[in-house]
């Protein structure tokens, strides 16, 4: 008999249903017992019962009867029963958890309908007025931002204080005194933070006689050529410029000879200049042009010499004239001279004063740029009381132009001047052993390795005054605007575009005072940077209505820039 056709539609499985067979026992027969044996008619009714699935053992249900799975028992015409098993249709149940998206055609179809059009302009015309906005605020903020000023042109002697080394031999202390040697100090001058230092004289040179003076070869006291190159060279891998002193005389009576003899030095030292400068020196300083005849059209003429040479080259003219008229008459046929004179020794020591020179100097020169320093060679303790010595550093660094310093300035070195002995250049005192034993007992505390370890020696400010001056634009080349204060102070402000602004307040007086600062465009409260006296702490903010400075006391305060 054919089975029953299996239908999918309807997730029923056909199982075929095996009637139980008879079983033998007494008196039964099988197939072939006896000859009342025979096979059963297809048509005889068995005397059996139809076993249903859901009446079976537990044991005997189907695995998976708890999910509810239908299970029908066919019990109808069929002589073999099929049971009947609906079970779910994983590939149908797959196929409708499965989300396969559009087909490419109704995408198409769906993505042209008007309402998706017009979606898509939507976004994208956003998008573009969105874009040309943040366009047109970047373009209203720059408008409307104040402008940057232009940083002037600066060549290296404007970056930073340079330094005087007039005695070789006295600089370098005992048992020195040549160039070979003066490469080991190189280092030191690099802790200074100068940008260069000049040399000397130190040609060969006969007092007082011209024909036994040539500017173009170096006295054997002090070495070779050779030495000087080798100096030159180490210098310039530590970023030190050499500045030769040509002084012509500078151990007779008058450094420029007889005045009859003008034209043959002048000759001379074009000679020299051009020599030197193939040599690779850095510039060159002549002292004494006040002693010199027509000194402003020679000074024209050899400013004129090195800057055909090379722009990165300088001359430095010294005087010591403290008339502003006779020192301007110097610096007026020349341009990048820098002229070192005694012009601020006439301040009388207080801050009315030097608050008159230094603005008078300023608006006379104008553009111009200047150099600052208290006489054309000597140290600052000739010129300065020893209890203003921090204050004049604090000034000389903070003034804009060229601070110019003698070997020996930064610890506060003094002459030692005896009784019926010419003036010698004193010795460096580099530590105690470096004196002469005549002198007796050194304190530490004069020496370069005694204040080197000591933060509050004038040593230590010297340096951090010079890296300081070195790093800020408005110390750099920052506009000057002086306030008005009483008659022991002097105040002024260093600022340029929009960097931070330094306050300098100097108070010369031997009594403690209030600032009194004139200036409503200061802020009610300055940070501080900077104070020559001990007890005040740097970073402290300070109110200035209440600013209070005492005796000799210099301050540095900044402030930022406020649009």
């Amino acid at each position: 008999m054919d089975p029953e056709p299996h239908e999918p539609s309807t997730g029923v499985v056909l199982v075929p249903h095996q009637p139980p067979s008879e079983h033998s026992g007494p008196g039964a027969q099988g197939p072939s017992a006896g000859g009342n044996s025979g096979t059963m008619s297809q048509d005889t009714e068995v005397d059996m019962k139809e076993v249903e699935l859901n009446e079976l053992e537990p044991e005997k249900q189907p695995m998976n009867a708890a999910s509810g799975a239908a299970v029908v028992v066919s019990g109808g015409p069929e002589k073999n029963g099929l049971v009947k098993i609906k079970v779910a249709d994983d590939e149908a149940d797959a196929a409708a958890a499965k989300f396969t998206g559009l087909s490419k055609e109704e995408l198409l179809k769906v993505a042209g309908s008007p309402g998706w059009v017009r979606t898509r302009w939507a976004l994208l015309l956003l998008f573009w007025l969105g874009w040309l906005g943040m366009l047109a605020g970047a373009v209203v903020i720059i408008v409307q931002a104040p402008r940057c000023r232009e940083l002037p042109a600066q060549s290296w002697w404007h970056k930073g204080a340079l330094y005087r080394i007039g005695d070789l031999q006295a600089f370098q202390g005992r048992d020195a005194g040549d160039l070979a040697s003066l490469k080991g100090h190189l280092d030191y001058l690099s802790t200074l933070k100068v940008k260069g230092f000049v040399l000397g004289p130190i040609h060969k040179h006969q007092k007082d006689d011209l024909a036994g003076t040539d500017l173009e070869q170096i006295d054997p006291a002090f070495g070779s050529k050779e030495d000087f190159d080798s100096l030159l060279q180490s210098a310039k891998k530590k970023s030190i410029r050499v500045i030769l002193d040509l002084t012509p005389n500078y151990k007779g009576q008058n450094s420029w000879f007889d005045s009859t003899q003008v034209d043959t030095v002048a000759a001379k030292m074009k000679e020299a200049l051009s020599f030197w400068l193939q040599a690779g020196v850095d510039g060159f300083q002549v002292r004494d042009v006040g002693d010199l005849p027509g000194a402003s059209s020679f000074l024209a003429e050899w400013q004129n010499l090195t800057k055909s040479f090379s722009e990165d080259r300088l001359l430095i003219a010294g005087t010591d004239s403290s008339d502003l008229q006779q020192i301007l008459s110097l610096l007026e046929p020349t341009k990048d001279l820098l002229l070192t004179s005694s012009y601020l020794s006439n301040s009388s020591f207080t801050g009315k004063q030097t608050s008159f020179l230094v603005t008078q100097y300023l608006n006379a020169t104008g553009s111009r740029w200047c150099s600052w320093s208290l006489s054309q060679a000597g140290l600052l303790t000739s010129s300065v009381p020893s209890h203003l010595l921090r204050l004049y550093q604090l000034l000389l660094f903070t003034l804009p132009g060229t601070p110019v310093f003698s070997y020996g300035d930064e610890i506060g070195l003094e002459e030692a001047v005896l009784p019926g002995q010419p003036v010698k250049a004193p010795v460096m005192p580099w530590d105690e052993s470096s004196l002469p034993s005549t002198l007796g007992p050194v304190n530490s505390s004069v020496t370069v390795k005694g204040q080197s370890g000591d933060p509050g020696s004038l040593l230590s400010l010297f340096r951090w005054l010079s890296d300081l001056r070195g790093k800020e634009r408005s110390l750099l080349h920052g506009d000057f605007h002086a306030l008005s204060s009483g008659p022991d102070l002097f105040s002024y402000i260093r600022q340029w575009d929009q960097n931070e602004r330094f306050l300098i307040v100097l108070n010369f007086g031997d009594v403690g005072q209030p600032a009194r600062l004139g200036a409503s465009s200061l802020p009610s409260s300055v940070d501080l940077l900077l104070s020559t006296q001990p007890g005040r702490k740097e970073g402290t903010p300070l109110q200035l209505e209440h600013l209070n400075l005492e005796p000799y006391e210099g301050l540095l305060l900044r402030f930022p820039y406020v649009a």
